[in-house]
């Protein structure tokens, strides 16, 4: 594990305050989206699949940071679509280390060069750069050529400025596990660490071949962690999430661990799930039911392994069992035996396909409403 200790400490004093006032729901990181347009259009994306109105909305900078205040989560991650299209991002960026958060400014490097100056080297403030592998893995994964060479390129210029990188990579089926290894032995030699993950079975990703099933991931990250031993990779991640990646723990989601407000409102349930959405951080907490979601729950949830479900269950658990935590951390994580038992998934909710839709044209018809009302 490489997350920085002030870090840790800081997150850890913030959920033993959490318990101590007896909080069940509470979050550890906020997924601030302050828009979904993007310069890039990704296979394996379902995020930017809007109508252009829609794609041209922003949160403005009070919106952001009232909603930082109103979450109150130690931790502020900045997805979108690329946020460094947001004309006023360094004022965001700025406003939330200003709070002491720790903000994760995530981005595929295309503009990041360009946009530096915008920004000051900070402890709070780390950019996360999207790679999802060495290079031809890369181009392939978001359908364009010559995007890794810009992408290193702009990691090595950041780094040259004083600011901390790291990489987020999101891993498909058909990655092997060699190369992902190789892809780790590569950024840690460049200093970066690694956020890793499995991508999530967007329902409107263009590509819905690419979607590793929960076996195939707990196989595959095996199989990489075995290419790991020995070797001191720089992921971002507890070691007990590690475990669950190969299928060792049996965890639920923590789908409150990480809310996302976004230019809908508060997204109900999850960052990765659009179900509704409400206007309030408090309206979020009190009137999702958190019990309808969930692997062996809902049927959308059903292969999800992604680090922002799961990464808030394995650190609320290192936390109640640190012995637990400490075990696997000297030992590593287990790479043979039995798996731990799956979730039965007979009895999951149906999905519900028609709630896109149904919201994208509720907020089409908001949109051109004044303009109709005008005529």
């Amino acid at each position: 594990m490489s997350v920085p200790l002030m870090q840790q400490a800081r997150v850890g004093a913030y959920v033993m305050k959490q318990k101590l006032k007896g909080n069940k729901h509470y979050p550890l990181v906020l997924m601030l989206e302050p828009l979904f347009k993007c310069n890039l259009a990704c296979a394996g994306c379902g995020k930017i699949d809007y109508p252009k109105p829609i794609l041209d909305k922003r949160l403005s900078v009070k919106d952001c940071l009232e909603a930082v205040d109103e979450c109150g989560a130690p931790i502020v991650a900045i997805p979108g679509g690329e946020p460094l299209i947001h004309k006023e991002i360094g004022e965001i960026v700025e406003g939330i280390v200003a709070r002491k958060k720790y903000v994760s400014l995530c981005t595929n490097a295309l503009l990041l060069e360009k946009k530096l100056h915008l920004f000051k080297p900070s402890p709070f403030l780390f950019f996360s750069v999207h790679l999802d592998g060495l290079k031809d893995h890369h181009d392939k994964s978001v359908c364009q050529t010559g995007v890794y060479d810009r992408a290193i390129s702009a990691i090595k210029a950041a780094q040259a400025k004083g600011f901390q990188v790291n990489a987020n990579a999101t891993i498909f089926d058909g990655h092997a596990p060699e190369d992902i290894a190789k892809f780790l032995d590569m950024t840690t030699e460049m200093g970066v660490n690694v956020s890793i993950s499995p991508g999530f079975m967007y329902e409107r990703a263009p590509d819905q071949e690419s979607f590793l099933s929960r076996r195939k991931t707990k196989q595959l990250f095996r199989e990489v962690f075995k290419h790991g031993k020995g070797r001191k990779w720089k992921l971002s991640h507890s070691t007990l999430f590690l475990d669950f990646l190969a299928g060792n723990q049996e965890y639920m989601c923590t789908p409150w661990g990480m809310p996302t407000r976004n230019v809908f409102g508060w997204q109900k349930p999850c960052y990765l799930l659009g179900e509704g959405y409400v206007s309030t951080y408090k309206e979020l907490i009190e009137t999702t039911d958190w019990e309808a979601y969930g692997t062996g729950r809902y049927e959308k949830c059903a292969n999800c392994m992604a680090h922002c479900g799961f990464e808030p269950t394995a650190a609320l658990d290192a936390t109640a069992n640190p012995l637990k935590a400490l075990a696997v951390a000297i030992r590593g994580v287990k790479t043979d035996g039995d798996f731990a038992p799956e979730i039965d998934l007979t009895h999951a909710r149906k999905a519900d396909y028609d709630l896109h839709e149904e919201h994208v044209a509720k907020v089409m018809k908001d949109i051109h409403a004044p303009k109709v009302a005008a005529e």
